[in-house]
């Protein structure tokens, strides 16, 4: 493997379709880059936008790749190293049975725009609290620094504090809710822009298959602030 596995600044453990599938294409090409290849790929066009206009509404997607959070991205702790990741997720992995995800459909999730399950999501909830309960151990505590930055980000419930606390990130466990982000933060974007872009989204990605959740991608930011490249899938049940 790519040196992404023995000196990345952080990990995250995600969701994401496999490179080369129907909705890894789709997805890629919706926010402009492939981060299996690193490669920037041209975004669909949208009637009454500039193509400027979808490459700065989905800049901060595109820097975290294709994807859905299920570890949220964290520095390994004290003493413990790539290969120890990759082991853990691989077992993980391997106790896992591969199902059907409920249709995603586009929604405005908070301030943003993402692609999220319609119907029984049970099955990917478990999977999402796996990866952070038996993750954890090989993560570092948040900083007193990182947390006060994340305070300052935007407003918590008592509950997410605590879980960010406990868990290094707030939407976790009961406060989980999976989903693929399409944009950025909406905020001070025109309704105009908004509706055109949401409509082009539902449009782009309506015809595509069902979609397996079969795997767990681990992903990895090289240095500080850096793209989030794939480093590689571990299958379900091996």
């Amino acid at each position: 493997m790519s040196a992404e596995r023995t000196s990345a600044h952080r990990y995250a453990v995600y969701f994401a379709p496999a490179p080369g599938s129907a909705w890894w294409e789709a997805g890629s090409r919706w926010l402009g880059r492939c981060a299996a290849t690193q490669a920037a790929l041209v975004q669909p066009a949208i009637r009454g936008i500039g193509s400027d206009v979808l490459r700065q509404l989905t800049a901060e997607p595109r820097r975290y790749g294709w994807h859905a959070t299920l570890k949220a991205p964290f520095a390994l702790g004290a003493g413990a190293q790539a290969d120890d990741l990759r082991a853990a997720v691989q077992a993980l992995a391997a106790e896992l049975g591969a199902f059907e995800l409920p249709p995603l459909g586009v929604q405005r999730l908070g301030h943003f725009l993402a692609l999220c399950p319609k119907g029984d999501q049970s099955a990917i909830n478990a999977v999402a609290s796996a990866c952070v309960t038996r993750l954890h151990p090989l993560a570092a505590p948040l900083s007193s620094g990182e947390l006060e930055r994340r305070r300052r980000k935007g407003s918590m419930t008592p509950q997410e504090d605590a879980l960010l606390e406990r868990w290094g990130y707030p939407y976790v466990l009961e406060r989980f809710r999976f989903h693929l982000s399409l944009t950025g933060g909406l905020d001070g974007w025109d309704d105009d822009t908004v509706d055109h872009v949401e409509r082009a989204a539902r449009a782009w990605f309506s015809d595509l298959p069902g979609c397996r959740f079969n795997s767990l991608a681990l992903f990895a930011e090289p240095a500080p602030g850096a793209d989030f490249v794939l480093v590689e899938h571990m299958g379900f049940g091996t």
